[in-house]
């Protein structure tokens, strides 16, 4: 008996002797910066000169509720969050389901969508921000066929959608790639025998198709909604770090980035508003997580 508890006692520790190095930059590079954003969350901080913490409770938190700014953040972002994740879910599906049809040169094709994905996101905004200028391309093309123009970063009404386009083109690649691996385990007899029944592409679409990509659905709007609540360098990039014009662009992230950078005493508060965020992507995922089960019941 004792033999075998000291082999179980070695194989352990052999076992997290291996697992150290992961371990030490977990802890170092993610669990660390969590406990201490935590630990900002509740104290008034002072970074520079003279570092100082000064407890405050849930201060931090109730100003939330009476910050303007902080209200437009989180409104943009939910905004942004309900328009861009199903778009680029049905986008990426579309695109899946066109490629795996058989057309020819697919292999050409797929490596054309999923360019956009592999282009850094800095890149991909400034060649945007060249396109959405008043004499640039978009613009141009919206001319030629005779439809209105746009002041797409100048103009409060437009500035965010003008993000959402473009993020949706650079991010439905790669989700559709993901569903590209997963129609690949689609039996095919489900086709053929639903071709037999006289059920036509639509129809295969819809009852073949669909039902047996909702886990991977599940998955990529999961994945959609983590990211698209995490907004930060386009906006950045689009107003110049403002959140402009007329904080049409601020996002919870980059209000986050500015309380922590930009302004001096608001380091804490700017802890109490990622605690909050990310207390809201965890109850969305949750949500979906079981909005999806749910559904796989039936």
């Amino acid at each position: 008996m004792k033999r075998q508890f000291s082999k179980k006692v070695r194989e352990a520790s052999q076992g997290y002797f291996f697992m150290s190095p992961t371990i030490f930059v977990l802890s170092l590079f993610i669990i660390g910066p969590i406990i201490y954003a935590i630990f900002l969350a509740f104290h008034k901080v002072q970074l520079l000169g003279n570092v100082s913490y000064e407890f405050v409770g849930f201060h931090n938190f109730m100003n939330i509720f009476d910050d303007q700014r902080a209200r437009i953040a989180l409104w943009n972002t939910f905004k942004y969050v309900i328009i861009v994740v199903p778009t680029q879910t049905f986008l990426a599906l579309v695109l899946a389901a066109t490629l795996n049809a058989g057309l020819k040169a697919q292999n050409f094709f797929r490596i054309v969508y999923f360019l956009p994905t592999l282009t850094s996101s800095a890149v991909l905004t400034l060649i945007f921000m060249w396109m959405y200028n008043q004499n640039g391309l978009i613009n141009h093309i919206l001319k030629f066929f005779h439809l209105p123009t746009y002041n797409w970063i100048g103009d409060p009404k437009v500035a965010l959608t003008a993000i959402m386009i473009m993020n949706t083109w650079s991010t439905a690649p790669f989700f559709m790639v993901i569903y590209l691996a997963a129609l690949q385990d689609i039996p095919k007899s489900l086709y053929e025998a639903a071709e037999l029944d006289g059920a036509n592409a639509i129809q295969k679409f819809f009852k073949i198709t669909v039902p047996n990509l909702r886990p991977v659905t599940s998955f990529v709007v999961i994945m959609g909604i983590i990211g698209t609540f995490q907004l930060f360098d386009q906006s950045y990039i689009f107003s110049g770090g403002s959140g402009g014009p007329n904080n049409s662009t601020l996002t919870v992230v980059l209000l986050i980035y500015q309380y922590a950078f930009k302004s001096l005493g608001t380091m804490g508060y700017a802890a109490a508003l990622s605690l909050l965020l990310a207390i809201v992507i965890l109850i969305a995922t949750i949500i979906q997580r079981k909005l999806s089960k749910e559904e796989s019941m039936y």
